[in-house]
């Protein structure tokens, strides 16, 4: 057989493999913290929530997941006690999901977790290469979100 130079990566695991890596590092941190009962499947949920509250459905959507799944995730998180479901003032029917303080504890333990890892990258790259790095990163997402098509499949 010939010598096949391998194919370069393509986007999806240029983006995937860093974002693996800061799940990890996450999850580490909190269970290091003692939130032994969370696992990275639940940061789909928590890491889509605002302050004012996110319904099931559009959580969903962003996590791109069913409902049915991510309620069940919402139910489990919260029989522990990070989110809490309010009414939605717009729509009585309606919950709404947003973090309790134990919750913003746990946020708190993944922006600094994730700090620890910019800090580390930037370190690697150089604080300028990082710093582009990260404004191209932020204009792509802005892209993606005018469009709509943030965690949205094609139907």
């Amino acid at each position: 057989m010939e010598n096949m130079q391998p194919l370069p990566r393509m986007i999806g695991a240029l983006l995937r493999i860093p974002f693996q890596q800061t799940v990890a590092r996450v999850y580490q941190r909190l269970r290091e913290a003692g939130y032994t009962d969370l696992r990275p499947t639940h940061f789909a949920l928590l890491q889509q929530l605002r302050p004012e509250g996110v319904r099931v459905t559009e959580l969903a959507s962003l996590a791109q997941m069913t409902k049915q799944s991510m309620g069940a995730l919402v139910d489990y998180v919260e029989e522990r006690g990070y989110i809490e479901r309010v009414s939605d003032p717009k729509d009585g029917r309606a919950w709404l999901i947003r973090l309790t303080p134990r919750g913003r504890e746990v946020e708190q333990i993944a922006r600094a977790a994730i700090g620890e890892l910019e800090t580390e990258w930037a370190q690697y790259l150089g604080n300028e290469r990082f710093a582009t790095l990260r404004s191209a990163l932020q204009d792509l997402v802005t892209f993606v979100e005018s469009k709509g098509e943030v965690g949205r499949l094609p139907r």
